[in-house]
């Protein structure tokens, strides 16, 4: 019986570059899944079971520091950085956002190799991917940042899809006021906790089937906020 191959998406917008790494993945006997734009990778990242991504940080649509955040919101697959960035602030900077590793270009194909090889041995090919929430009648889509009630789209502002990202990322658990205001908000706003009542007042408003008696977004009574589905 052959053994599964492991899946590495390559996120490159240059075709040549491209080409160049599918071409070295493929000789490592891993199947390569090409996206040219950030919008592609993410929607690949969500269609099928990756082990791997390869990422370049300057894509058309999206910053490449964006892009890992936006995937670290649901999938904890491991990222390679290849980019011609090298300042010690961009490497810092994708690393922070969840990144695993950083290879500046240009590169050679052993070290490119032997970094892939000891990031999947590490993690094995468990990227555990869960694009999807779903909750009384709402379904929560994060690697498209959709909402919909009932079958209708929701919108969110930018902070209340942040805020509800939080709580899906911490199902179940008690979440303190200052922790629920870094994730958000930021560290310069940890003792703001008025703004985190009217945010989940509107999440209430938005989601739940009666906000005034909440399922899924509950008071912690002097401590904080849980989500439960």
């Amino acid at each position: 019986m052959k053994a599964v191959k492991v899946r590495v998406l390559v996120v490159e917008d240059e075709p040549q570059i491209r080409r160049f790494v599918c071409d070295a993945v493929r000789k490592e006997e891993c199947a390569a899944i090409e996206a040219g734009t950030a919008r592609q990778g993410l929607d690949a990242a969500a269609e099928g079971e990756i082990g791997l991504v390869i990422l370049d940080l300057g894509l058309p649509d999206m910053d490449g520091i964006d892009f890992i955040r936006d995937l670290r919101t649901w999938s904890q697959v491991p990222i390679l950085i290849l980019s011609a960035r090298t300042a010690e602030k961009d490497k810092v900077a994708a690393l922070d956002a969840g990144a695993d590793d950083y290879l500046s270009k240009p590169f050679g194909v052993g070290e490119l190799l032997a970094r892939m090889r000891a990031l999947i041995r590490r993690h094995g090919q468990s990227g555990e991917a869960r694009p999807q929430h779903s909750f009384g009648e709402v379904v929560v889509d994060l690697s498209r940042h959709v909402v919909s009630r009932s079958g209708v789209e929701i919108h969110l502002t930018q902070i209340e899809y942040r805020l509800l990202v939080a709580m899906l990322a911490n199902e179940g658990k008690v979440m303190t006021h200052r922790q629920l205001m870094q994730d958000v908000w930021g560290p310069g706003h940890a003792e703001q906790g008025h703004y985190l009542r009217i945010y989940v007042g509107r999440l209430r408003q938005k989601l739940e089937l009666n906000p005034a008696q909440p399922q899924h977004f509950l008071t912690e009574t002097g401590v904080g906020y849980r989500f439960q589905t």
